[in-house]
């Protein structure tokens, strides 16, 4: 059997993968297991004013920062987006996603409407976006009872904000209903798999296809 050839490597521009939904629709978990199945995709790693949670890692979930920590980084313009999302502040820093883009690198956000809007402000041409929706409201409210690691009072007002949320789906290029986790997985990895062959992200195929018509194959 003829041994598979290797793969062409044509230069390409990354892209921003967004990834927004309301509170226990089911965003961090696919965006968990796309950086587990997938090596091109990095995580951009926010900063927040949030408490931290048991389960979370400092630089590897989020850098979590004090309000006063926050508020030098957004004066010194160094975040390329931020948001205040139920009572605290959450931003993206911005010299580590411009090296990645013009690296060819793609990263991963995990951010609500907010900052979607913001990075779609500032450079639309490299992000593609998606919003997860919950099958129904009530199946949002049990999965955020069965997280287990907010309090009654957090879960209420993040289910009060929730449909406020839900009301900017337009805004995104894709919508992925998560009445399955595979299903809805899937349906982002080919989203993104579609997104990386686009025309447009791949600066390369110039060179690639002068290449191909300046071949002589004789």
């Amino acid at each position: 059997m003829k041994p598979a050839a290797s793969p062409i490597k044509i230069a390409r521009r990354g892209l921003m993968l967004v990834i927004s939904s309301p509170s226990g629709a089911g965003k961090s978990t696919i965006a968990r297991n796309l950086l587990e199945a997938d090596p091109e995709l990095s995580i951009s790693v926010s900063v927040t004013t949030r408490a931290r949670r048991p389960s979370e890692i400092e630089g590897r979930h989020y850098f979590f920062k004090t309000v006063r920590e926050f508020e030098a980084l957004r004066a010194t313009d160094s975040l390329l987006e931020w948001a205040e999302v139920h009572g605290n502040f959450y931003g993206t820093p911005r010299d580590a996603v411009e090296t990645a883009m013009a690296e060819g690198r793609d990263m991963l956000f995990d951010i609500d409407w907010q900052g979607a809007q913001q990075l779609q402000e500032k450079m639309a041409g490299d992000v593609v976006s998606i919003f997860i929706l919950p099958p129904t409201m009530a199946e949002l409210q049990s999965r955020l009872h069965r997280r287990a690691e907010d309090t009654e009072e957090v879960i209420a007002t993040r289910l009060a904000n929730s449909r406020a949320e839900i009301e900017h789906w337009r805004e995104y290029d894709y919508i992925v209903v998560n009445d399955d986790l595979d299903r809805a997985f899937s349906a982002v990895r080919s989203i993104i798999e579609a997104e990386r062959l686009r025309r447009d992200r791949r600066p390369g195929l110039f060179e690639f296809v002068n290449g191909l018509l300046t071949e002589n194959p004789l």
